[in-house]
Formats: structure tokens, C-alpha cells, sequence
């Protein structure tokens, strides 16, 4: 039994089919067909219901499926497991939401590389609901996210910084009423599909504002840039990292019910890679300290 019929066996049961299986795997649909009949042969058990369509685990198959997780984060953690306290190695694959990847996330790995040189680092963009899927089916180790409503079991997340929302406006606006300005100006809004999305909109309609929507963006150096020609006006995160060459807006604060948004590291608990993730989270941590820089 190879370990690379096991890392094939738990993605068909993550990717429920073959090809997507195939496909997560860097395999073709039928070396994965050919993987499993060979698992099959060589444990003497069926693991498929081949009667259907598509082949889908039985109650054998779905059993070994849990005991390979156990044999594959113990395989996996065979290295960084024996490794000193001096010589972190190995690889992470994080995840990020788009407001971080100017600041925060340049700052906080350039930091990392210089205390842990051998460490090679993997950076994916996205919306905090698919990273933490991602994290789910083992394509990223770790995720810097906004806080989510409800994380799935056996996540945890590690508190970054607590980012405020504000209001941001074309430096010459003289107005600095934020309800006002919401009600007059037109509003290029925060994509709703990301959780600070939807953190602004809930307050948006609380305080009952009718807004002129122009425009839904979920990049903040877009919504800045439209923002900073004077094509309305945005709520956002002020970032807990400034992205460098930052446009010069007008911030303006919300008011005493202003909501912020919670920016913090997701992973697995049974992961194999935690003192490389605490090792993220600590650059992080010292990223977000007053008056921090790369130089």
C-alpha cells in the first residue's frame, strides 16, 4: 500500500468524483481508476459501489478513508516533526483575503523568509468562505481570513489585528458625515460575497441608508482608485498594515456603532504543520506592531 494510493483514495472521497479527483491529484481519470482497483486488489476489500454511474465509497471504503487522514498527517508530519527549534524547513501553502495582500501579507513574509530561510512559501488569493474550503480539502495549510459567522469542526483561528470600517472619500470632499455622504454620493460597494461585504451592508441598512449603487468590488486598491477619482464613495477595512503607496483619501469615521472586522489566521487543529503556523502567525503579529516597516 503507497502512500500515493492513499493521498488518491481520501481526494475521491473530498472531490466525490474521478476526475475531480484526478484533477486535484495532477493525475489523469483513469491512473486514478487504475490506483484504486490496485488498492482494492491489494487490501482484498471492496471500496466502491461500482453499480452506478459513478463509483461511489461504501461503508468499508468511507472507514478507510478516516484511517488514511490519521496515516497521511503522520506521514506528512515525519519531517517537521524531528526537526530542531533553529532549522524550520519545509513548505506552506496560505491562503489570503484580497485586502491583505498589499499590506499585511508582503510585510509579514519578507519577515518570515528572514527567520526562516529554508522555508519555501505558496500565497493564494481569495474570499474567506473558499479558503476555509480550501483548508477543508487539504489544497492550502492555513488561511489569513475575516472572521466567519461559524467555523467548520476542528478549525481554529488565531486573532490578528481588529481592523475598523470607514468610510473613504475623494480627498477635496469637504463633508465629513458619513450618513450624509452615503445618501448624496453615489456608492461603490464592498463585494457582499466576502464577510466584510456583508458586514457593511448589514450596517448600511440598520441605520436605514438608501445608497446609489454604481458599483461591487471586491479588490481594495480598485475601490481606492475609483474612489480617489471622485466616482463615489466606499466603506472598507482600514487595513492593520498600510499597503504601500497608498492614494491619498479622506478616512472618516462611522460613528460610535461602527462595525470592524476581525482579521485572524484559520487552519486545521490536527495539523501537521503547526509550529510552521505559529512561526506565520508570530511575522504577522509583529507586521501589525506600530510603526513596523521592511527597511
Amino acid at each position: 500500500m503507497s502512500i500515493k494510493h492513499l493521498r488518491t483514495l481520501v481526494a475521491v472521497a473530498e472531490h466525490r468524483t474521478f476526475s475531480e479527483a484526478a484533477d486535484a491529484v495532477h493525475l489523469t481519470h483513469a491512473a486514478v481508476s487504475q490506483q484504486m482497483r490496485a488498492l482494492e486488489t491489494e487490501l482484498d476489500l471492496k471500496l466502491f459501489d461500482r453499480t452506478t454511474r459513478t463509483p461511489t465509497l461504501n461503508a468499508t471504503g468511507r472507514a478507510l478513508v478516516e484511517k488514511a487522514r490519521g496515516v497521511l498527517r503522520s506521514y506528512d508530519n515525519l519531517v517537521p516533526s524531528i526537526l530542531d527549534e533553529t532549522s524550520l524547513a519545509g513548505e506552506i501553502a496560505l491562503g489570503a483575503v484580497p485586502t491583505t495582500l498589499t499590506g499585511l501579507i508582503p510585510q509579514a513574509m519578507t519577515m518570515l523568509k528572514r527567520t526562516c530561510p529554508a522555508l519555501r512559501l505558496s500565497i493564494r488569493p481569495g474570499l474567506t468562505t473558499p479558503l476555509i474550503a480550501a483548508i477543508e480539502r487539504h489544497q492550502l495549510d492555513a488561511a489569513v481570513v475575516t472572521r466567519p459567522v461559524l467555523l467548520p469542526d476542528g478549525f481554529q483561528f488565531r486573532e490578528i489585528a481588529v481592523e475598523p470600517l470607514r468610510l473613504i472619500a475623494s480627498s477635496d470632499t469637504a463633508n465629513d458625515d458619513p450618513i450624509d455622504l452615503l445618501s448624496t454620493r453615489p456608492f461603490i460597494r464592498f463585494n457582499r460575497e466576502a464577510v466584510v461585504g456583508t458586514q457593511i451592508e448589514s450596517w448600511v441598512q440598520t441605520k436605514k441608508i438608501r445608497v446609489s449603487e454604481t458599483m461591487e468590488l471586491d479588490n481594495l486598491d480598485a475601490i481606492s482608485s475609483m474612489v480617489y477619482a471622485d466616482l463615489g464613495v466606499s466603506i472598507v477595512p482600514q487595513c492593520c498594515v498600510a499597503p504601500a503607496n497608498a492614494l491619498p483619501l479622506k478616512w472618516i469615521d462611522l460613528g460610535p456603532s461602527a462595525p470592524d472586522r476581525t482579521l485572524g489566521l484559520a487552519f486545521k487543529a490536527d495539523t501537521p504543520k503547526g509550529r510552521i503556523i505559529a512561526e506565520v502567525e508570530a511575522a504577522m503579529r509583529s507586521a501589525c506592531t506600530p510603526g513596523n516597516s521592511l527597511a
